[in-house]
């Protein structure tokens, strides 16, 4: 389906799952909606599963928004407290629209309490209460946290999911090089049809030679090793080290949330040469968030930075804010940039990456290999270091629900908005 289609089927007041593989746009259509909505007048909240995401959204995670916290199930205990507190009805029933991004980490108990939430504080039976509800992901990437030894419920399993009636907007262009092979990789993984060809050319990359001009990002699945090998760097570097600080305003708690979940550091340690990655789009600056480079200057309150395709960018401080109920709470500034010899799996989500450098050698779960290897725009980009058998596996279960997805959004293309 084309973002234009999604963006009046959005516009109609239905419920809408918007999915789609990486780099097809999702996030794109999330913001004209919103921007669309405000415009509108409609009182939107805009959430998501993470921290992170909902940086990338200027939101809130939905823990937090809908009162649930950190519990999988909502006690009736706990909905009693939560019908005392006046915030929260104020918030939940001046709310037209609810979007949760990332739908693919949030369990169906979750999901399914969120629900009873909103249906009993609105006191209306309908699903989420009567509002407005967009669900975006992609099931194919980052899955929701499992406890113990019992498996994951996808939000696709939640009771609620078949009572919303959701339609289905699925993005299937790929705003990438459209010949390059590494997409037909992404997607005979996510079919779960790999084919010798596909094995062949992603061993091609196992131990290939960094040019002397690259220095990729090298992904890691846990942050120790991360913090690790970027100050390792930094402190080989030659020449004086420079120390920005984040400024912030607004409420305590969500200043909080805003720093512990944005990517710019509190306090940016750079010197010139440092490899250093943007976390913000700017697009007419000529950055987004994934854009590498390497430090070459600094300014007053500003950082020159040389990109991999030889581009000069000056950065200035840029702000996150968190707005809830249409009013700015809470608002963080800092250069939009972290160091970027090695990042985590789990932040370079939402990112597109021109090189990256990942060992698959120690993966553990269905959908680790796809989820690193959707971080980099291009087969000639990855440098890998180890790929276990199990690197190529998804969850089955997401295979054939994706193929659902597909299907219904094809239905829905060649009929017209309701």
């Amino acid at each position: 389906m084309q973002q234009s289609k999604a963006l009046q089927y959005l516009q109609s007041g239905r419920n809408v799952f918007v999915t789609g593989p990486a780099g097809s746009g999702k996030t794109f259509v999330l913001n004209d909606f919103i921007q669309w909505a405000k415009h509108a007048g409609k009182k939107i909240a805009v959430t998501a599963s993470s921290g992170i995401a909902a940086t990338h959204l200027g939101g809130v995670t939905i823990h937090s928004w809908s009162g649930l916290g950190i519990t999988d199930r909502i006690s009736e205990y706990a909905l009693d407290g939560l019908l005392q507190k006046q915030h929260l009805h104020k918030r939940f029933t001046t709310t037209d629209v609810l979007i949760i991004d990332e739908i693919s980490m949030f369990d169906a108990d979750r999901l399914d309490s969120v629900d009873l939430i909103l249906r009993t504080i609105r006191n209306n039976s309908t699903p989420f209460g009567g509002m407005q509800v967009v669900l975006s992901g992609d099931f194919f990437q980052l899955p929701p946290i499992t406890r113990g030894s019992v498996p994951a419920k996808f939000a696709f399993e939640a009771k609620v999911w078949q009572e919303l009636n959701l339609v289905i907007c699925y993005l299937d262009i790929v705003y990438r090089q459209s010949d390059d092979p590494l997409l037909t990789i992404l997607e005979e993984i996510r079919s779960s049809t790999v084919t010798e060809q596909t094995i062949e050319q992603l061993q091609a990359r196992l131990d290939e030679p960094l040019p002397k001009h690259l220095t990729p990002t090298r992904l890691y699945t846990h942050n120790v090793d991360v913090d690790k090998m970027n100050m390792e760097k930094l402190f080989t570097l030659p020449g004086e080290q420079k120390n920005f600080h984040m400024t912030s305003s607004g409420k305590k708690d969500q200043v909080i949330q805003l720093k512990k979940y944005c990517m710019a550091p509190e306090e940016l340690c750079l010197k010139k040469g440092a490899v250093v990655m943007c976390v913000k789009n700017n697009p007419k600056a000529g950055y987004v968030n994934g854009t590498l480079g390497t430090v070459i200057d600094f300014g007053f309150d500003a950082v020159e930075i040389k990109t991999s395709n030889k581009k000069i960018l000056t950065l200035h401080p840029e702000s996150w804010v968190i707005e809830n109920d249409g009013k700015k709470i809470a608002q963080i500034s800092q250069l939009p940039l972290r160091l970027a010899w090695a990042i985590t799996v789990h932040k370079s989500q939402g990112m597109t990456l021109d090189e990256v450098e990942v060992d698959l050698s120690k993966s553990f779960a269905p959908g680790m290999g796809y989820v690193a290897l959707s971080r980099v725009r291009t087969l000639r980009g990855l440098f890998l270091r180890g790929m276990n058998q199990r690197a190529l596996l998804v969850e089955p279960r997401i295979t054939e629900q994706d193929q659902f997805f597909l299907n219904a959004s094809e239905s829905n293309t060649t009929s017209s908005t309701s």
